[in-house]
C-alpha cells in the first residue's frame, strides 16, 4: 500500500515502548483498532456523555448501548479493515488504558480520488485538554503517510462551534455547504464541509 511505514517502530523510537496493540502513537495517547473487550469501558463512556454527544450526532437506536450494540459496530469496524474501506480507532490514553473517544477514517476511495471521511467522538470527560486535537492529527498521518491517501473531508453542524475551531486548527480548510447532508435527531441537517489535502500544511501547535 502507498506511503506505507514501520509505524511502532518509529513512535517506539521517539517515544519509548509502544503499547500494545497502537496503531499511531501520540504524546498522551494512542489509537489503536476497537476489540469486544472495550464494551464495559465504551457503553458507560457513551452513557456519561449522552446528552454532550446526542445534539450532534445521529439518533441513538433504543439498543445503542448493549453488547449486541456494539458487536454489531465490531463486525461492522473488522469488516471495513479488512477490505480497506474504512480505519475506525479507538483513542487511548497512555497512563492508565483509558478510552477516551473514537476517530473514524471512513468511505475511503481509490483510484482517481484516494479521499476518505473523518469522523470522531470524544467522551465529555475529556473535552477542552486538547485530547482530540491530538487524535486528529495522528488520525491525518495515518491517512496520508500510512494509507497514502490525498484528500480528508469532514463535516459539522453550522452551531457546533468546538468542532469548526478544531478542524481549522488542525489545517482543514472550510470549501462550503452541504445541505441536508446528514438526519441529526431525527431531521436533515445542514453541514459545513471542511477538507485538507495530503500537501496542505499541517499546524502542530
Amino acid at each position: 500500500m502507498a506511503g506505507s511505514l514501520a509505524f511502532g517502530s518509529l513512535w517506539a523510537r521517539a517515544f519509548g515502548q509502544t503499547p500494545a496493540g497502537a496503531v499511531v502513537e501520540g504524546k498522551r495517547l494512542y489509537l489503536r483498532r476497537p476489540r469486544a473487550g472495550d464494551f464495559a469501558q465504551w457503553a458507560a463512556l457513551r452513557e456519561q456523555s449522552r446528552m454532550f454527544l446526542t445534539p450532534w450526532e445521529p439518533s441513538w437506536p433504543s439498543d445503542a448501548l448493549t453488547r449486541e450494540a456494539y458487536r454489531r459496530r465490531l463486525r461492522r469496524a473488522q469488516r471495513e479493515w479488512r477490505e480497506e474501506t474504512g480505519y475506525g480507532f479507538q483513542l487511548i490514553r497512555k497512563t492508565d488504558g483509558a478510552l477516551l473517544g473514537g476517530i473514524t477514517l471512513g468511505a475511503v476511495r481509490r483510484g482517481v480520488s484516494d479521499s476518505c471521511v473523518l469522523g470522531y467522538w470524544l467522551g465529555a470527560p475529556y473535552a477542552r485538554q486538547g485530547l482530540m486535537t491530538e487524535a486528529m492529527h495522528c488520525a491525518l498521518d495515518f491517512a496520508f503517510d500510512r494509507l497514502g491517501l490525498h484528500r480528508v473531508e469532514a463535516v459539522c453542524l453550522p452551531a457546533n462551534v468546538a468542532s469548526r475551531s478544531l478542524l481549522l486548527k488542525c489545517g482543514f480548510r472550510e470549501e462550503g455547504l452541504a445541505r441536508e447532508y446528514l438526519r441529526i435527531n431525527g431531521a436533515w441537517a445542514d453541514h459545513m464541509l471542511f477538507a485538507i489535502l495530503s500537501t496542505d500544511h499541517r499546524p502542530r501547535g
